[in-house]
């Protein structure tokens, strides 16, 4: 966070809750320790029986700056808590804090001074995902908030249609309320999309700031998961894309062409992926009401929608689906949905030599693949974790995509291995890769398991090839007899080692 000269009380922090008087203090209290540029805050307690209104009416005793409403029936969401905040707020701007996230110090001052220095309508800054208890983060949308930007339109940055978060935004209230925009009302999952989608089609003039605004926490463990980790039931899903066609609507509706093609491109690229990669974990009965759910949201694409560019990971997954009336290939499927993208074999041609997902589905062609570099392709690699006292070798095997690859010329396979939580790196190593009789080239690379110590590691590669040119690569963790098992290795300096290969 760069420092900020201290701002003027302008903002009114609307703080929604139901049921988490273990959290929503901490929410309220980090929205007051902004400092003098917030002038209030709202805490909407969305009828909570767990003494969340208990808590927050103690605070309030102390505070003269909160004021706390108290719906009188549950919401079942959160857009009408929010909206009562718009209602009662009374400061020229306003923003959103869920009870179980915080405002990171200074964020306000960092949100107004731009605000008032662009006299922007709405200013937009950096969230950061906190999994919790492990503190690891990870930024929200980092690309949009690398550097300062200021918008006299939002389709001057199409990709803003990917931070669809209303909480780490700050709007000038009059400029909600003069275009009546608010969350939908009820048990509506996935508002801020919409809501989003609202703001973008009213054509604020918009600044961006790299500062860090809001902190997300994530709580995986949690009884009670948030809407967008709740994803075990197919009405989630259907929720969501409802969520996506009504953003787009909304865009085409204000005459916001190019905004609206960008929802349905990042719905291909973000949402389609994201569940796409869980689909093969769900029971039948998911599997074909998601899957008929989905061909029939994309029923209403049309031929633009699909041209930018067919093979594009998410479009591709995208015709495989449209193509196919019952689900399969799923976990081909899953590896395409990877970041980075992976396709893995087959790779089949037409009878004119087109190459196309399979022999069954010659409808899908990956006709542009041939005609791009190998550094650009979704590679696919191999691997095999082969525990043994001693010694812990990583069999690798890089695949031959229509001839591409080998006309690159791969040579090396860089080797790293990433601790989940912390971020931290080891075990770097790179290992000539090796032309195999069946086309493929293999690489093998020691590992040193009591170097990378207890927890969770994930596999990082990046291929380079003769010309200097190099793609970076995840594995597909190869399936068969022993391979995925877990293995004792003894250690001198463990004693012993549990080492479990897993496939993501």
């Amino acid at each position: 966070m760069h420092p900020h000269t201290p701002q003027p009380p302008h903002v009114s922090v609307v703080v929604i809750g139901y049921n988490d008087a273990a959290h929503v203090a901490h929410a309220v209290r980090s929205a007051l320790a902004q400092g003098a540029a917030v002038r209030e805050v709202v805490a909407v307690d969305d009828c909570s029986t767990d003494g969340s209104h208990e808590v927050l009416a103690r605070l309030a005793a102390d505070e003269p700056r909160l004021r706390v409403i108290r719906r009188e029936r549950n919401s079942g969401g959160c857009g009408s808590p929010r909206n009562d905040g718009i209602d009662a707020a009374t400061c020229p701007y306003v923003m959103f804090l869920d009870s179980d996230d915080v405002l990171p110090p200074g964020a306000v001052d960092a949100l107004l001074a731009a605000a008032r220095e662009e006299r922007a309508e709405v200013v937009s800054g950096l969230c950061v995902r906190r999994e919790l208890p492990s503190g690891r983060e990870v930024r929200w949308q980092e690309a949009l908030y690398s550097a300062g930007a200021v918008l006299d339109r939002p389709e001057q940055q199409p990709r803003l249609v990917y931070d669809t978060l209303c909480v780490n935004k700050l709007y000038r209230t009059d400029f909600l309320r003069e275009h009546d925009i608010r969350f939908p009302e009820g048990r509506i999952p996935y508002e801020d999309i919409v809501f989003t989608a609202r703001v973008l089609a009213a054509a604020p003039r918009m600044a961006l700031i790299p500062d860090r605004v809001y902190q997300w926490h994530v709580r995986r463990s949690a009884e009670r998961l948030s809407i967008s980790l709740d994803r075990a039931d197919v009405a989630n899903w259907r929720a969501r894309t409802e969520a996506n066609r009504q953003a787009y609507e909304i865009l085409l509706g204000a005459g916001q062409k190019k905004l609206a093609r960008a929802v349905r491109a990042k719905f291909l690229d973000h949402e389609l992926r994201m569940y796409v990669r869980e689909l093969a974990l769900r029971d039948a009965q998911y599997r074909r009401a998601w899957w008929s759910h989905t061909r029939s949201h994309l029923a209403e694409y049309d031929a633009a929608d699909w041209s930018a560019d067919p093979v594009a990971p998410g479009r591709l997954l995208a015709r495989v689906i449209a193509a196919s009336p019952e689900p399969r290939d799923l976990p081909r499927l899953r590896e395409l949905a990877a970041r980075p993208a992976r396709l893995c074999p087959p790779y089949a041609r037409a009878a004119d030599g087109t190459p196309v997902w399979s022999d069954d589905l010659p409808q899908v062609t990956l006709e542009p693949y041939p005609a791009r570099p190998a550094h650009r392709l979704p590679l696919a690699v191999d691997a095999a974790l082969r525990p043994r006292p001693g010694v812990t070798l990583l069999w690798l095997r890089l695949h031959e995509m229509y001839g591409q690859v080998a006309a690159a010329g791969p040579r090396t396979l860089k080797v790293e291995w990433r601790h989940r939580e912390s971020g931290h790196t080891a075990g770097r190593a790179t290992v000539p890769l090796v032309r195999a009789a069946d086309g493929t080239w293999s690489a093998r690379a020691a590992v040193d398991l009591a170097a990378l110590g207890a927890g969770t590691w994930d596999l990082r590669l990046r291929v380079t090839f003769a010309d200097g040119s190099g793609a970076d690569v995840t594995a597909h963790a190869r399936a068969g007899a022993g391979l995925l098992r877990r293995s004792v290795v003894p250690s001198l300096r463990f004693g012993v080692l549990l080492a479990q290969p897993y496939a993501t």
